[in-house]
């Protein structure tokens, strides 16, 4: 392998959008080489199959690095004799301090060489997504702060390697999140096959630490059941033993102490914000490592880009805020129901009601809002765009999550009695489920399919925009002031009336989507896993398949909810 240097003439990205008349001047650019294509007549060609062979090679030590870690793990489940959690830790330390070293290679070297980032995609990195990663990054930071603590507290039956995992940890974190941050929309035009390996490296890291977490989640949540299960064995019924907890109940216990109980109950409240951090940081590294020697033309910057501003829309947030608020009620009475013993059967109908009523409303809402996009005279998005293509894969990846456990539980009810109560609300809900996931998606692809639209009277309003910062610099009175609050309200009433209705009822559903998700995406990171409390899947699949099923929809349930929110946002932005 190697790589070439760049030119200070920044080159066009697609070759054969320009006229056979005027060819690119080879002669100031320097395309990426490759040593299998060295004997390419055509330079562009061999650009192009260096690129796809640079892909390959790290996509192939991704791949081995997510086999061997997942060997690791996977024997820790089926064999903790032979491998322990402190050798997947060693591994993963091993493998966090790597991509350490080549996160700060890059933001001290590579980052740093003569024309490395002539270009910056606009698309990559939005606001949502870097202030997610630095908000479930600090709840991560936080929750091996609560690990290190724990395991200091529990000295004398933990090992060493339980302190110093989470410290390399954190330190992976917050740097990790700096280069994020600063990096995101880089396309790096030097070094490409190193650095295209580093961050293939450092996706298959975290993919490894969210694989872990979902393991040692699963640990949690049966830990929390199995005491339920010794409750009920003190009321009579028959005691239930799982053997992956024969020892983790009895050997090291947290003592009665305040500050301990602290630590335990933090650990386990702040661990689904590590597994989504870890899908966070997965998405924006692939997006890093497919710009990496893209090239863009100027036809590619947008001339305008458009701001989030809270115009034209009223029933969508009044909607979505009686949803919110009504969902935070719900979910607060089912976790005090919840902590206090096991959720009665009145919680579970309240819960899967509140669903039943608001799915409908959010598939109507996403069905009426692809009929406007059909009936819109707004073009395709055609350009090239990995950040949106990569948005669709994950929308349409993560909502298996949700409708494989949607289809499990259908299952279960049909093969059981569908005609009992709760049952029957668990089926209905399970349907609806399915159906809002998909009518959700279609809406949201479609809208990130869209050209942003751009009203005939923008540049009247961008003159008002730059007379009215003008008018802000000076120093006004009261009575000035007061006459601006007025002016402001009028324009405010004068924009949401003069939108055009589809343009009005776009807004409308996105932010009214975007309020439902958020609530949908609360309440089961903070607790509420009715999925598996409720005993009817449980005891139909058996204790460990649901288990497994659960760990591996949970999650991307979760992640779903929150990415749908980033998409939305765009989708009301350009509307």
């Amino acid at each position: 392998m190697s790589d070439n240097k760049v030119s200070r003439q920044k080159p066009c990205h697609h070759c054969k959008s320009r006229s056979a008349s005027a060819p690119p001047d080879t002669s100031t650019i320097h395309y990426e080489k490759f040593w299998l294509y060295r004997h390419c007549s055509s330079v562009q060609q061999r650009d192009r199959q260096a690129q796809k062979a640079g892909q390959l090679f790290s996509g192939l030590l991704a791949m081995n690095v997510v086999f061997l870690g997942s060997a690791f793990i996977s024997s820790m489940i089926f064999n903790h004799v032979a491998i322990t959690l402190a050798d997947v830790w060693i591994l993963l330390s091993i493998l966090k301090v790597l991509c350490l070293c080549w996160i700060i290679y890059y933001l001290l070297g590579t980052s740093r060489q003569p024309h490395a980032v002539l270009y910056r995609d606009s698309h990559a990195g939005p606001i949502w997504i870097r202030g997610s990663v630095l908000l479930f990054g600090s709840f991560s930071i936080l929750l091996n702060m609560f690990q290190i603590g724990y395991s200091v507290i529990l000295i004398h039956c933990k090992s060493m390697v339980e302190i110093v995992f989470p410290s390399i940890e954190i330190l992976f974190i917050c740097t990790q999140a700096f280069f994020l941050w600063h990096h995101s929309k880089d396309c790096i035009q030097v070094q490409h096959n190193f650095t295209r390996c580093g961050l293939m490296l450092t996706i298959a890291t975290n993919l490894l630490l969210w694989l872990l977490a979902v393991t040692n989640d699963t640990i949690h949540m049966e830990i929390e059941s199995q005491l339920r299960e010794v409750e009920q064995r003190f009321a009579g019924k028959a005691p239930f033993s799982h053997p992956y907890l024969r020892n983790e109940t009895t050997s090291c216990t947290c003592p009665n102490t305040t500050i301990c109980k602290v630590f335990q109950k933090g650990y386990i409240l702040l661990y689904p914000f590590n597994t989504e951090y870890c899908l966070i940081c997965c998405s924006v590294l692939y997006v890093i490592w497919k710009n990496v020697g893209r090239r863009i033309s100027h036809h590619h910057v947008p001339h305008i880009k458009p701001k989030f501003k809270l115009q034209g829309v009223v029933f969508g947030p009044l909607l979505g805020t009686t949803a919110v608020i009504i969902g935070i009620c719900i979910f607060m009475i089912y976790q005090i129901q919840a902590t206090g013993s096991a959720p009665n059967h009145q919680v579970f109908v309240m819960y899967y009601s509140y669903y039943i009523v608001l799915l409908p409303l959010m598939s109507v809402g996403a069905v009426i809002g692809t009929i406007i996009h059909a009936l819109e005279k707004r073009e395709l998005d055609t350009l090239k765009n990995p950040t949106r293509s990569l948005d669709v894969i994950l929308l349409m990846g993560a909502a298996l999550g949700q409708i494989g456990m949607s289809y499990f539980s259908i299952v279960a009810i049909v093969a059981t009695d569908p005609r009992d109560l709760l049952n029957s609300l668990i089926l209905s809900y399970s349907v609806l489920l399915i159906f809002q996931n998909i009518t959700q998606n279609v809406f949201i692809i479609d809208g990130l399919h869209r050209q942003p639209f751009i009203s005939p009277g923008k540049e009247e309003e961008m003159k008002e925009e730059q007379n009215h910062e003008a008018y802000n610099q000076r120093r006004v009175s009261m009575l000035e002031l007061g006459q601006e609050i007025r002016k402001v309200s009028l324009s405010y009433l004068h924009s949401y009336s003069h939108l055009s209705w589809k343009r009005r009822a776009l807004r409308e559903i996105s932010f009214f989507l975007v309020l439902c998700n958020i609530i949908l995406w609360v309440m089961p990171t903070f607790g509420a896993h009715p999925v598996f409390e409720n005993g009817l899947e449980k005891s139909f699949y058996g204790y460990s398949t649901w288990f497994a099923i659960v760990n591996f929809g949970l999650p991307l349930g979760v992640f779903y909810r929150m990415h749908s929110v980033g998409g939305l946002l765009e989708v009301y932005i350009t509307a």
